[in-house]
């Protein structure tokens, strides 16, 4: 199972916007966004050049990859997927990634980033309906349980606690003191929040 091994902040500074990749460090004044906005590699310029197309295109799709911390394979596919299902094709790729349960597991308030969650899920900690899954890209349907296993919980109660502030989204159920949590709903896109330009990486796998 592939992963990438680069650095966070490098990505959010090729993007020129904060991914919130390395957790609680992306909300402290420790975030290289802050002192180090300009792109990685890139020494100063009198201007930077036009952007082509290609690149607008590029990005939008490197961006969206890199928030989800998905492979360009997988990501491939979840596009191919994405054009098979009925609807707008931008939306139910949206859609797919949301439904990954290592990005529910961070959405619920149980992970600080999409990289802890994969984590937890890898070691074998949580369990979806009861059963142990420890694999990260599995896609969650409405209804499906997710909880910290009862001899894990100790262990990870202090991750949790810590993440208590973050907010929830209304389509997911949190039961915080049972340390579980239920995909209550599919999300829609205004309802996911990410300012993500679907259209623009639809149209790079036009091409």
């Amino acid at each position: 199972m592939g992963r990438d091994t680069g650095g966070k902040c490098k990505q959010c500074r090729r993007e020129g916007e904060k991914l919130f990749l390395k957790g609680d460090r992306c909300y402290s004044r420790s975030c290289a966004m802050g002192s180090r906005a300009k792109p990685p590699g890139e020494g100063p310029k009198k201007r930077r050049p036009r952007r082509s197309q290609y690149l607008l295109h590029l990005r939008e799709k490197q961006k969206a990859r890199r928030i989800y911390g998905v492979r360009e394979k997988q990501f491939r596919n979840y596009m191919i997927e994405a054009k098979r299902r009925k609807g707008i094709t931008g939306v139910a790729l949206l859609v797919l990634l949301e439904r990954r349960f290592d990005n529910l597991v961070y959405r619920a308030g149980f992970a600080s980033s999409r990289q802890q969650a994969r984590q937890m899920i890898v070691h074998g900690h949580l369990e979806v309906n009861g059963r142990a899954s420890n694999v990260p890209s599995m896609l969650l349907k409405d209804g499906d349980f997710v909880s910290i296993k009862e001899g894990r919980r100790s262990r990870l109660k202090a991750i949790v606690e810590s993440n208590q502030g973050r907010e929830v989204p209304n389509w997911l159920d949190k039961n915080a003191d049972a340390m579980k949590f239920q995909l209550v709903t599919t999300p829609n896109v205004d309802q996911i929040g990410l300012t993500i330009a679907t259209n623009l990486i639809v149209e790079f796998y036009s091409r």
